[in-house]
């Protein structure tokens, strides 16, 4: 029998290629057919293996969830940037390759970002996704998340609603 090995942890800036990797495909998978297409590949190539370096040293909290040795996918996390929302923390951004989702890691790296962001004193928590996500969506309310807030987000010429989901 093997033992299969599970690890969230900080990200390096050795994992930036991974981590380039896994927001390349599970961005293509998400949003292929919901934000045009040369939008979502500049953002996409914006954010390469140099971007993803430059983040491990950021401001921001970057953790990856690590499986057998592979980044199977990551989590951003900081301070809440819509002031008119009391709520203190924001997961900016939860991501897995395609072949990693549905697995389970999602509530595990969810359930880490929550826990540091509390552990660093922030309450409450935002996070914010496209309405037309409906796998994000279901993720977020089945982690308790309520829906309070929209807005709207800008890619090129298209105007998608975002949601707001908070746990106090």
């Amino acid at each position: 029998m093997k033992t299969l090995s599970i690890e969230v942890r900080p990200a390096e800036p050795q994992d930036a290629a991974a981590i380039a990797d896994v927001h390349r495909s599970s961005w293509l998978q998400a949003y292929g057919g919901l934000i045009p297409h040369i939008p979502l590949i500049r953002m996409v190539d914006r954010r390469n293996e140099t971007w993803w370096r430059k983040a491990t040293r950021g401001p921001a909290t970057l953790m990856v969830v690590e499986v057998a040795g592979v980044i199977a996918g990551y989590a951003t996390m900081g301070l809440n940037r819509a002031r008119s929302l009391p709520q203190e923390g924001e997961v900016y951004e939860i991501y897995f390759r395609p072949e990693y989702q549905g697995l389970g890691l999602g509530r595990i790296l969810f359930g880490e970002a929550r826990n540091l962001l509390r552990s660093l004193g922030c309450f409450g928590l935002v996070v914010w996704c496209l309405d037309d996500s409906d796998i994000a969506s279901r993720f977020f309310r089945a982690a308790g998340g309520r829906d309070v807030c929209e807005g709207m987000e800008d890619f090129g010429e298209k105007h998608l609603k975002k949601i707001g989901y908070v746990w106090d």
